[in-house]
Order: C-alpha cells, then structure tokens, then sequence
C-alpha cells in the first residue's frame, strides 16, 4: 500500500530577545516569523516571558533540576531544525536575560544547541542597529555548537522603522532581510533534507564533530 513521505515543512523557532511585549525586537520577530511562513515553513512564534527561569544557579540546580521556563525552552527547540533570534543590543552585548536563559538551556543532556542552526537578527534605536550585541551572542551560541548564519541582520533607527502593516518602512531593506531569510532556510533545508551530506564544523577546516576540542560542547 503506498505511503506519503515526502518530508514536512521546516520547523523554525522564532523569539525576541527582550522581555518588553512591544519591543522593537518583538516586532522584528513577528516580522521573520510571517516571512518564514510565507515560504510554508512550519513557525513557532515565542517571546521570553515564555520561558520564565530565575538566575543560573548551580546550587538550585542540584537541588532541584532544571527550571520550567528552561524546560520549555528545551521542548520547543527539540520541535524545531532551526531558530531565530531577534536580540537588542544592552551595553554592547547580550541582554542578561538571554544569556541567563542560554546558561539554563545547555546544562540539558543532550545539549539542544548542538547542531541546531540559527539565524541572528536585531532591531535598534541607535545607528549601529544592534550589531555588538549579535556578535557578543555569537560566542556562547557557537561555543556550545550552533551553526549560526555569517549575514546577521540589524535595523537602525528602530523608531522609525516599522510600517503600519510591520513590515519594515524602507523598502530595500525590506528586501534585503526577505532575501536573508530566504538564504538561511535555504541552508537549513540542505541540512535536513540531504542526510547523506557529512556534517563537518565549518569554522576549522578539517575539524570534526567528533574531535576532543568540540566534546565539551557536545556533551
């Protein structure tokens, strides 16, 4: 008897990086979320007030195991092939609650980041549109073995910004960040779809995921 399988949609998790719910990073993830959708990939729009956890606390930790908000952020990752997200910039870095959340998350076993593709996006008041704070969440995203996208993409003058319909007011970089996205799944869909490919970490070449320089982050 014949059988559909053919593969489902992509999953993308798609969340802002900010705890304020109108957040310029709020909407600049609704933004991604409806151009992933439009392609007719599968998107899970989240917010951090969805994933609620206290400071990293190893004590609290061994007591009591992992959070629910960590938890949850570990669930919907597992759901997903990739995910996005959508940072502010908090004094040339990450938002602590980001970070704080990305602390929780990798002490699951196995490690949910590991292999996961990522895309980076920011929205800023300031001219420089976020971009220190994207670089700064680069580090601990790859050193815990996320492949993430080299095009991040930032929106200055966040105030201005967005259009009534919220879509970015600026044509052109309207554009621009369709095509960015575009690519990424593009990307994300050559890893998941074509296994036969052998994964190799494409920051060292000849490096493996195997090798003992990467076991850390793949435990």
């Amino acid at each position: 008897m014949p059988t559909d399988t053919s593969p489902g949609p992509l999953r993308v998790l798609v969340f802002g990086g900010a705890l304020r719910a109108d957040s310029a990073n709020a909407r600049l993830a609704a933004l991604v979320a409806w151009l992933i959708s439009d392609t007719g990939a599968a998107v899970d729009l989240a917010s951090m007030r969805d994933f609620d956890m206290p400071l990293y606390d190893g004590d609290m930790e061994a007591a009591e195991g992992l959070p629910p908000g960590a938890l949850a952020l570990r669930d919907r990752l597992d759901r997903s092939d990739a995910f996005v997200i959508a940072s502010p910039e908090y004094n040339a870095s990450v938002p602590g609650v980001l970070k704080n959340a990305i602390d929780w998350v990798s002490r699951v076993r196995p490690q949910p980041f590991k292999t996961k593709h990522a895309m980076l996006v920011s929205a800023s008041p300031s001219l420089v549109g976020g971009n220190r704070g994207l670089w700064a969440l680069r580090v601990p995203l790859e050193h815990l073995g996320t492949r993430v996208y080299p095009d991040m993409f930032s929106v200055a003058d966040s105030y201005q910004a967005f259009a009534e319909d919220g879509a970015l007011a600026d044509s052109g970089l309207q554009q621009r960040l369709t095509e960015t996205v575009a690519g990424f799944l593009s990307l994300v869909e050559a890893d998941v779809r074509y296994v036969c490919l052998e994964r190799r970490w494409y920051e060292f070449l000849g490096d493996r995921t195997d090798a003992a320089i990467t076991q850390r982050a793949e435990a």
